[in-house]
């Protein structure tokens, strides 16, 4: 079993019923990028986290964010020590591999904004002084559905810095009943085992972004960030941002597939997830009822795929 199967094992003991979720989210992982998970209380979301921060042996922290955390207890502060008269930083929640944000949304846009920095480039600015958080980092940050009691919306500036959004949804019942079982004994993060590293991850990282794209998938990126941009029921398309997100995604798929190049099935795959949260609707898609995501699946379909070419096989 190789490196990627494992890992995905044994996140699969705490997190049944959710294998989608769990290849796409360790894609975002291996493609460098942060997760938005929007759900429901009690669907797994904090699972899931704990689960990959174990499996690959990250130290992990989490944050329960509320409207009384401050920036300084994401980022750190500086104190006076009397005895030696001097300054002395104090890390903040971030200084880890995973950061858990549990229920983002229900923090002030002050603290929310405190994670835009790390997120971006890895780095906390306290006092004027940069300090960079470890390697490999990544945000997996979960928020309540807008409307929800004590929630505010994100605002787009900081949701385009997730690289995909997901929603893990309800579990089948014959699912949730395994998870009942399971539970009864033991909570299910405890049965997963570390089986890769950190410095894994690095590599995989690396490996990740040396997967090629011919042109006629990058046109095919092209073709659909623009039909995001001109849709007539969304206000607000992709960013450049978004699209690079795409191609980081694409990348990351066709690792996890094991193969050396990405397809246009890749991109089509992960399209949605990449675009549900940057993407704003308009007045006359909120009357008509018209989810994004119903958009977002009339885009798919409404434009061209390039013709399948062989490059190569699945490893597995």
């Amino acid at each position: 079993m190789g490196k990627v199967e494992s890992i995905i094992a044994e996140v699969k003991k705490a997190v049944i019923g959710k294998d989608e979720c769990i290849v796409k989210v360790l894609a975002a992982m291996v493609a460098g990028g942060h997760i938005l998970i929007e759900d429901i209380p009690g669907v797994g979301k904090t699972t899931l986290a704990l689960a990959f921060a174990k499996s690959m042996g990250m130290e992990q922290k989490r944050m329960q964010f509320t409207p009384d955390v401050l920036p300084g207890d994401i980022t750190g502060f500086s104190f006076y020590d009397r005895e030696e008269k001097a300054f002395h930083y104090h890390p903040g929640a971030v200084m880890c591999n995973l950061f858990l944000a549990d229920e983002l949304n229900r923090t002030s846009p002050k603290t929310q904004s405190a994670l835009l920095e790390v997120m971006e480039e890895g780095q906390v600015s306290v006092d004027g002084i940069t300090r960079e958080v470890p390697r490999p980092f990544v945000v997996i940050a979960t928020e309540n559905p807008i409307g929800s009691a004590g929630t505010q919306m994100l605002p787009e500036s900081q949701l385009d810095r997730f690289l995909i959004s997901i929603s893990m949804g309800y579990p089948d019942i014959e699912d949730e009943l395994e998870i009942v079982k399971g539970n009864v004994q033991s909570r299910g993060v405890d049965k997963v085992e570390e089986v890769s590293t950190k410095e894994e991850l690095l590599e995989m990282q690396e490996d990740a972004g040396g997967v090629f794209i011919h042109d006629r998938v990058y046109e095919y990126i092209g073709s659909l960030v623009k039909a995001t941009r001109e849709h007539p029921m969304l206000e607000l398309g992709l960013s450049p941002r978004g699209t690079i997100a795409l191609a980081k995604m694409g990348k990351a798929i066709a690792y996890l597939c094991g193969r050396s190049y990405c397809t246009p099935k890749d991109v089509a795959s992960i399209f949605p997830d990449v675009s549900v949260h940057r993407v704003r609707r308009n007045a006359r898609a909120r009357a008509a009822g018209m989810p994004s995501e119903k958009i977002l699946d009339e885009i798919l379909k409404n434009t061209q795929m390039p013709k399948t070419f062989q490059m190569g096989k699945d490893k597995r």
